[in-house]
């Protein structure tokens, strides 16, 4: 008998096969969310489904038919019959996880901003027009755009007190455990870190650059598959504009230095790219890689957004950003994401490196958590109970601390 768990992400997706006899994974495979094409970001989606109900099952269908594909590509990846897959469970956002059910969207689109409800739901494949006998398990939605992979990521990561756990997608996802209490709230962050809505960003696959270093006046990149470099995953973006601000090629403001102000041969690397500057990180006959500034603008904007987040909750909870004991990552923007890169950027502060600990596929290994458990989910569901959502839209604390943490840090 076999398991299938997936997490339901706005920029990507990822799923697992587990063989529930032996308790381990099988196969795991990923995909990028084919609603992108009707917006990189959960509003946007929202804004299409709202307003076109034939789009919004436009979207119904797309992520139904890719869900089911992934779970075949595992089947077939492993050697099972899609027939032996008994179990799925599925986290997500509440926009994710209401378009996957063809549910109205007006209520998380329009004040108040809640779902429909916040329990979990118990389907059978049938519902979302699967064949096969499988049952379905979504998780619980705490409320706002707090979801069901808030709820997994905090279930799989089993975070003590004082603990701060961050999910860098395009939603954003933060939760601070204080007590029995989860405070929770989720940033608008965009898709950047996971390399969307960048001039030359792509999910973190074979071709992606994962790694920026400039070393003197030479410029170092790593390559997932060791292949030529066809894009750069979002972990690499990050790293990329730590990289310049050390160099003093970016400006704590987020300006690209123009190549007269550079006092290295790296000025050659500033170039105008579409009417603004940008920094060449790849570029031979037939392509151009580069970071824009309007990629940095969108790196401020995600960051600042995150930061904001993390200082509401913590001024909600009443503890000090000093006082936190443990602080866990995770995001699907690669396989490398430096804590040290978030303090230059302004997302960490010096007392939370030593902490931080990255958990890879946070997620979807919350979701198998869940799976192994088999105690009919009540786990999970008594773990949202604990949830007090902090909404962040038109709250004049968030609104002044994002503008605070626009710029870089000096």
């Amino acid at each position: 008998m076999y398991a299938l768990a997936i997490d339901l992400g706005t920029t990507t997706l990822a799923a697992s096969l587990i063989d529930c006899v032996i308790g381990e994974r099988s196969a795991i495979a990923g995909a990028l969310n084919p609603q992108r094409r009707f917006g990189a970001d959960v509003i946007s989606r929202l804004g299409v489904g709202v307003n076109s109900p034939e789009l919004r099952n436009d979207m119904t269908a797309l992520i139904r038919t890719e869900l089911r594909r992934l779970g075949q590509e595992l089947c077939d990846a492993a050697g099972v019959a899609w027939g032996d897959v008994r179990s799925v469970a599925i986290a997500g956002n509440p926009a994710m996880q209401h378009i996957l059910l063809g549910l109205p969207l007006d209520s998380l689109a329009f004040p108040p901003f809640r779902p429909l409800y916040t329990h979990g739901t118990h389907l059978n494949a049938a519902d979302l027009a699967w064949d096969g006998n499988a049952n379905v398990y979504l998780f619980p939605m705490p409320g706002g755009f707090v979801g069901g992979d808030t709820v997994a990521f905090l279930y799989g990561a089993e975070p003590g007190d004082a603990t701060l756990c961050l999910d860098m997608g395009t939603n954003g996802e933060i939760a601070l455990t204080v007590g029995d209490t989860v405070w929770a709230t989720s940033a608008a962050a965009g898709p950047a870190f996971e390399g969307g809505n960048l001039s030359c960003g792509m999910a973190a696959l074979p071709g992606a650059i994962s790694s920026v270093r400039l070393e003197g006046e030479r410029l170092r990149l790593q390559v997932i598959g060791d292949v030529q470099p066809c894009g750069i995953c979002g972990s690499a973006a990050i790293e990329a504009v730590t990289e310049l601000l050390r160099c003093n090629i970016l400006e704590p403001g987020g300006r690209l230095r123009n190549p007269e102000e550079i006092d290295s041969n790296l000025a050659s690397r500033v170039i105008e790219y579409q009417g603004a500057a940008a920094f060449v990180l790849y570029r031979d006959a037939r392509q151009l890689i580069v970071l824009t500034q309007e990629d940095i603008r969108q790196l401020q904007l995600a960051k600042a957004a995150l930061r904001a987040g993390i200082d509401v909750l913590l001024e909600r909870s009443r503890i000090r950003c000093e006082a936190l004991k443990d602080v866990i990552l995770t995001g699907s923007f690669g396989a490398v994401l430096r804590a040290e890169w978030l303090k230059t950027i302004g997302i960490f502060d010096e007392s939370m490196i030593q902490t931080t600990r990255f958990t890879p596929e946070g997620v979807l290994r919350g979701v198998e958590a869940a799976l192994a458990h088999k105690d009919g989910f009540a786990a999970v569901e008594n773990l949202a109970l604990r949830f007090k959502v902090v909404p962040l839209s038109g709250t004049p604390l968030f609104e002044t601390l994002f503008m605070r943490h626009i710029d870089f840090p000096l």
